[in-house]
C-alpha cells in the first residue's frame, strides 16, 4: 500500500487529482482545525476516479487513510452524490383523480353533518333537562306563588271585606286582577304553565278552586230558609243553602266550591246583647208572666232570629249533602288573612299532590314512613312521643295532641302514674282530658274518654309483652 503523503512535502509538488475536479468557488471556506477530519463530496454525478498510489487527497492540510477514504460519522457507506441529491428534492405529491377527490369531499362532508347531528342532539337534550328542571322548580314552595294570579270579581271590591281581601293578597306578593266572573262576589285562579318542552310558550290554565264571599244577610235568610224547609217537611221559595250551591255548581260545572262569611259571631253576640236588654225591659214593668209571654212573642215574630244551633244545623246538612264548606269569621281582617292561605294552598297544589302519589295506594304516607328527625339539642323529640301515641288504634291526631300538652313526655305521665294511690286512679287519669276539634261556629269538644286512658295505662306500666290492649281492633 502507498504510504500517505507528508505534510511536510515540497511545495513544487503538483496538485492532487481531487483538487482538480472541485468547482471553483468564488471564496473558500475556512479550514477546519486539524484534529478533525474533513470528508469532501464532489457534486458530479460521476464516480471521482482514485488519484495515484490509492490514497483520498484533500488538499495541503487533507489526511488520507491508508485503507481508502475517510466516511461521515453515522454512515456505513460511502455518501454517493446522487443519494444527496434526491434527499434534498422535495417529496413529489401523489395526483388524485376527480372520483376520488369527490369521495375524499363527500366523507369529510358526512362526518361533518355527524358532528353536527350529535352536537345538535346534546344541546336539544340539555334545553329538554333544562326546561323540565325550570318545571319542576316552578311548582316547588316558594316559586310557585310566583306564577299564580287571583281574579277578583268588581263586585267583591264593592261589599264589606273584599278591599282587605286584595290588600292581603298584595301584601302577600300575590298577583291580582280584577275582572267579571261568572259567580258575583267570587275569586277563582289561574297558573302560568312553565312547559317542560323546548320552545314552550307562555300558556295559562283556570285552577278548579273557586272562593265566594256571602253577605251576612244573605247567608242568615238562606240559613233561616233550610230551617223553615227543615220544620215543615216541604220545600220554601227562598233559595237555601243547597239550593243556592247548585245555582253556583250549574254555572261553574267542575269546579270546587268554597263559601265565607264575616260577623256571624257578632251576629250571635248582637242576638244575646239584645235579649238582655228585653228582659231589662220586662223587668222594669215588674210582671215575671208578661215578662215571658213578651219574650215568645217577640222571638216568634222576630224574622230572621236564629240560635247558634240553627246555623250550625244548617251548616252541617250542607257539608254533608254537597261537600261544601262554610267558614265564619269575625272581622274583615280574618278573611284576608284566609284569602291569602287559600290562595297560598292553591298554588301548592300540584306540588303537594305529586309528593303524595307514590305509586302504591296502600303504602303509607311519606311523613309516617319518614320518621321524625331529632337533633342534638333534643328537638323533635315532642313530635315522637306525639306520634306514638297516635299508634293507637283510634286515635286522632287531635286526641294526640292534648294527651301530650298535658303530659309533654313519656317520663312525666311515668310519674304521675306513680302519685296515684289505686290502679283505677291511674287507669283513669287521662280521661277526662279534653279534646277541642274545629274552629268558629263548627267546633266541638270531647274527652279522651275512659277506654283510651286505660290502654295508655297498660301499654306504659306493663311487663307483659303478649298483652293485647285492645280487643276491639
Amino acid at each position: 500500500m502507498a504510504e500517505p503523503r507528508s505534510e511536510s512535502g515540497s511545495e513544487d509538488e503538483l496538485p492532487s487529482l481531487c483538487s482538480l475536479l472541485q468547482a471553483p468557488e468564488p471564496s473558500l471556506p475556512r479550514p477546519p482545525p486539524a484534529d478533525r477530519e474533513v470528508v469532501l463530496v464532489s457534486s458530479e454525478e460521476e464516480e471521482d476516479p482514485e488519484p495515484p498510489g490509492g490514497g483520498c487527497c484533500g488538499g495541503e492540510n487533507a489526511t488520507c487513510d491508508a485503507e481508502g477514504p475517510a466516511l461521515p460519522v453515522g454512515s456505513d457507506k460511502p455518501s454517493s452524490p446522487l443519494a444527496s441529491t434526491e434527499a434534498s428534492l422535495p417529496p413529489v405529491k401523489r395526483r388524485y383523480s376527480q372520483r376520488e377527490r369527490e369521495a375524499v369531499c363527500q366523507a369529510a362532508w358526512e362526518r361533518r353533518k355527524e358532528r353536527e347531528a350529535k352536537r345538535r342532539l346534546q344541546e336539544e337534550e340539555k334545553e329538554r333537562r333544562r326546561a323540565l328542571a325550570k318545571a319542576l322548580k316552578a311548582q316547588r314552595p316558594g316559586e310557585c306563588q310566583k306564577y299564580i294570579t287571583a281574579v277578583l270579581d268588581p263586585a267583591l271590591l264593592q261589599v264589606e271585606g273584599g278591599e282587605q281581601i286584595l290588600r292581603a293578597l298584595e301584601a302577600a306578593n300575590y298577583s291580582c286582577v280584577v275582572e267579571n266572573q261568572a259567580v258575583p262576589c267570587s275569586i277563582t285562579w289561574r297558573r302560568e304553565t312553565v312547559s317542560s318542552q323546548m320552545g314552550g310558550g307562555e300558556e295559562w290554565t283556570e285552577e278548579p278552586n273557586v272562593l265566594v264571599l256571602l253577605g251576612l244577610g244573605e247567608f242568615l235568610s238562606m240559613a233561616q230558609s233550610y230551617k223553615q224547609n227543615a220544620d215543615s217537611c216541604t220545600e220554601g221559595q227562598k233559595m237555601s243553602l243547597q239550593s243556592y250551591v247548585a245555582h253556583v255548581m250549574k254555572k261553574l260545572p267542575g269546579k270546587i266550591l268554597a263559601l265565607a262569611v264575616v260577623g256571624v259571631e257578632n251576629y250571635f253576640r248582637s242576638l244575646r246583647v239584645q235579649s238582655k236588654q228585653r228582659l231589662q225591659q220586662a223587668a222594669a214593668h215588674g210582671n215575671q208572666e208578661e215578662q215571658r209571654k213578651g219574650r215568645k212573642k217577640k222571638i216568634k215574630n222576630s224574622g230572621l232570629e236564629l240560635t247558634r244551633m240553627d246555623v250550625e244545623e244548617a251548616l252541617v246538612d250542607l257539608q254533608l249533602s254537597t261537600q261544601v264548606q262554610v267558614s265564619c269569621f269575625e272581622s274583615c281582617e280574618e278573611l284576608g288573612e284566609y284569602a291569602t292561605m287559600f290562595t297560598k294552598a292553591v298554588a301548592e297544589a300540584p306540588f303537594k299532590r305529586e309528593r303524595e302519589d307514590t305509586g302504591f295506594p296502600f303504602y303509607l304516607e311519606k311523613r309516617w314512613c319518614g320518621g321524625v328527625k331529632v337533633d342534638h339539642s333534643g328537638k323533635g323529640l315532642l313530635k315522637v312521643w306525639t306520634r306514638q301515641i297516635e299508634q293507637f288504634n283510634r286515635v286522632s291526631p287531635a286526641m294526640a295532641e292534648a294527651i301530650v300538652s298535658a303530659y309533654p313526655s313519656p317520663q312525666l305521665l311515668i310519674q304521675a302514674y306513680r302519685k296515684c294511690s289505686s290502679d283505677q286512679e291511674r287507669e283513669n287519669m287521662l280521661a277526662n282530658i279534653p279534646v277541642h276539634r274545629g274552629e268558629g261556629v263548627t267546633a266541638t269538644s270531647r274527652r279522651i274518654g275512659p277506654e283510651l286512658s286505660r290502654r295508655i295505662y297498660l301499654q306504659m306500666t306493663s311487663h307483659n309483652p303478649d298483652l293485647c290492649l285492645d280487643f276491639t281492633g
